[in-house]
């Protein structure tokens, strides 16, 4: 067995390591959401949590680690006779990415079900996590019906298993934890307000720090189990602090103007629904037992809003998270009460709280988030645009500053015609494991989704010569049918936006990049992945590469200078490039490509000739496409029309583009097509 990466010696990363120890002490906090770069210890820290957990009583045999003190009586290996229990390690269950919902929640064997009316069921990771800790790598990658069943069962603590009416419950009460890099992409707001707490993490600038970092790696790597008995007492040390803070938390008294504190400070930062004060009150709860004390503090309540509230205060994937803390300093301070006991007492004989424990430890309360230094933070260099200072380069060669967009509205749905096999999501027509029933089919491996008529169908012409002579049917794994469903499916959304000197007027470009934000935003919600091509000048670049990251792409869309020649076709045979390294990549995932122009051409022998060659490519591959006409004026030449006729797909204007357009828009791609046929 592998010897995990002690948890004490993570440098750093304090409030990480609260967060998780505040969940260990108290389960009910709601578990962790650890966001950041690639590389900052996020899992490292999560696995070596499970080791500072106390050893749980179960009920010997059970398969879902009943406690023998207070079995579930609704457990599938019950009912279970009272008696001594059997001392096991706490468990600590990794989910994978591409995992099935059967291996999530469980699976019922349908077959026996029917044939002999028996409850066959083989537990899944929910069940082998109860009481123990159940870690999501990766979170905003997983399906989004997987993280609704997840997140259910970690609100009810039960899991729910329901297939052509028969149904099993089992108890499903874990601790929560999941990792995600925002550059992959962002989970959507009312499963973030799912976690209780939330922690921004990044790598430590201090070289010293980054120094230790390395050496305490290299030293655990040579020898892992050497390196392990180092921190041995250190380990044992927060073992038992997590033990004495479990058994102080009934006893911890959280007064009314600390209750008067939490609430003012959700209805100051406008956090929507109550889940952020009930979690506040959690957390401040058992940040005081973790210090050894019985009364909550204006320093607990504090720490508790800076772990709790930044993720919720999030109204799209563009908000960056965080907190004002001047803005929470001063409402703390406007609503302390009298019957608050202070601050900086850090237990109750005025000793410091020495923090999680172990060398290189954080503090146990008021520990701030590091500041945010990736693409959000404004960094120079992650701006193409900024030079010294932050401040915009000079213009040059027919160059300007970036215009600001304009305020995002909801868009019309554009979708790719025809059904679709890619991944999950809300776009286009899909065959999907999740949706409306459609028809039925033999199972390709294992039989996921019933469908119960169709597999009695088949089944009922051989009862005769099968010998069938009581009530039940006798079924074979040759009358299963397997059910086909038809859903929606998450597409790339590829955009290809004209940056030259035709459309640099700024009240233009504003209005043009306040389109492409809306259709941005849209895509966030529909589960798209998005990709940004630009065009100016002598050529095109692929500004962004597809992710499922959209606020990356609206950053680079922020950033975006403009001026110079409309190189059109060099944009188009861009996009054309992207598109066939990304069907190698994901050949599934199905492409709708938006091209923002007012469908000028220039630069170049036939610069227009060149663009409608390069414009019948996609045609050719039936690529679904869409053209933003951004024309405008009295005048109108209707180039982005003709494009849009090139490619196969439509012109739409900026006005027709808006839900709530007069125009009254509502072009599939597929009737395009039709009408380009």
């Amino acid at each position: 067995m592998t010897t995990p990466f002690p948890f004490t010696a993570v440098v750093g990363q304090d409030d990480l390591r609260l967060a998780l120890l505040l969940n260990a002490v108290s389960p009910a906090v709601g578990g962790v959401l650890v966001r950041g770069e690639k590389g900052t210890a996020k899992s490292t820290a999560v696995r070596a949590l499970s080791a500072l957990l106390p050893a749980v009583d179960v009920v010997p045999g059970c398969r879902f680690s009943c406690d023998p003190a207070a079995p579930d009586p609704s457990c599938p290996d019950g009912p279970h006779e009272p008696g001594p229990g059997t001392a096991r390690p706490s468990r600590m269950v990794e989910l994978p990415v591409g995992a099935s919902e059967d291996r999530l929640v469980g699976a019922l064997d349908i077959e026996r079900a029917l044939a002999e009316g028996v409850k066959a069921f083989e537990p899944g990771l929910l069940a082998d996590a109860h009481r123990g800790i159940l870690y999501v790598d990766e979170v905003n990658l997983l399906h989004d019906h997987l993280v609704d069943l997840l997140l259910d069962a970690a609100a009810m603590g039960a899991s729910y298993v329901e297939r052509e009416g028969v149904s099993v419950r089992h108890a499903a009460r874990f601790l929560l934890v999941g990792t995600m890099n925002p550059e992959e992409g962002e989970l959507r707001p009312q499963l973030l307000d799912r976690f209780g707490l939330t922690v921004e993490v990044a790598a430590s600038r201090e070289p010293d720090q980054r120094v230790e970092v390395v050496r305490r790696r290299l030293a655990y790597d040579d020898d892992p189990a050497a390196f392990a008995a180092r921190w041995a007492a250190e380990e044992a040390d927060v073992r038992q602090r997590v033990v004495a803070a479990r058994e102080l938390l009934p006893q911890v008294r959280l007064g009314d103007a600390a209750l008067r504190q939490i609430a003012a400070t959700c209805a100051a930062f406008e956090v929507d629904g109550m889940r952020a004060d009930i979690v506040m009150a959690r957390t401040a709860t058992a940040l005081a037992a973790w210090a050894g004390r019985t009364d909550v503090l204006a320093d607990d309540v504090r720490q508790a809003a800076l772990l709790a509230l930044p993720h919720r205060r999030r109204r799209n994937p563009f908000d960056a998270p965080g907190l004002d803390e001047d803005k929470l300093d001063e409402t703390l301070e406007e609503f302390a009460g009298d019957d608050d006991p202070g601050t900086g007492d850090g237990g109750p004989d005025g000793d410091d709280d020495p923090g999680p424990g172990g060398p290189g430890g954080g503090g146990g309360g008021g520990g701030r988030p590091e500041p945010d230094t990736g693409p959000r933070g404004g960094d120079a260099a992650a701006r193409p645009e900024a030079g010294e200072g932050g401040e915009p380069r000079p213009a040059g060669d027919g160059e300007r500053a970036p215009a600001r967009a304009a305020e995002p509205f909801r868009t019309k749905v554009l979708s790719v015609p025809g059904l679709g096999e890619g991944a999950a999501g809300r776009r286009s027509r899909a065959r999907t494991e999740h949706g409306r029933t459609t028809g039925a089919r033999r199972p390709r491996g294992a039989l996921t989704k019933l469908h119960l008529a169709a597999t009695v169908h088949a089944a009922a012409p051989h009862q005769r010569a099968r010998g069938r002579s009581g009530p039940g049917l006798v079924v074979r794994r040759d009358d299963l049918r397997q059910a086909t469903r038809e859903g929606r499916e998450g597409n790339l959304v590829l955009f290809v936006v004209d940056a030259s000197g035709s459309m640099a007027a700024r009240r233009r470009m504003s209005a043009v990049k306040g389109a492409v934000l809306s259709l941005l935003l849209d895509a966030y919600q529909r589960r798209d992945k998005v990709g940004l091509v630009t065009f100016r000048g002598t050529g095109a670049e692929v500004a962004l590469p597809p992710t499922s990251s959209v606020d990356a792409a609206a950053v680079r869309l922020e950033s975006l200078p403009t001026g110079g020649r409309t190189p059109l076709a060099a944009g188009l045979l861009k996009a054309h490039e992207v598109l066939r390294v990304e069907g190698l990549r994901d050949p599934a995932r199905r492409a709708l490509v938006v091209v923002v122009t007012d469908g000028r051409a220039t630069g170049g022998p036939e610069p227009v000739a060149f663009a409608e060659r390069a414009a019948r490519l996609f045609a050719a591959a039936q690529v679904a496409s869409v053209v933003v006409d951004c024309e405008t004026g009295p005048v109108r030449l209707g180039l982005a029309g003709r494009l849009a006729g090139e490619l196969g797909g439509t012109a739409v204007t900026l006005d027709e583009l808006r839900a709530d357009s007069i125009a009254g828009l509502v072009r599939d791609v597929r009737e395009t097509s039709r009408r380009a046929a």
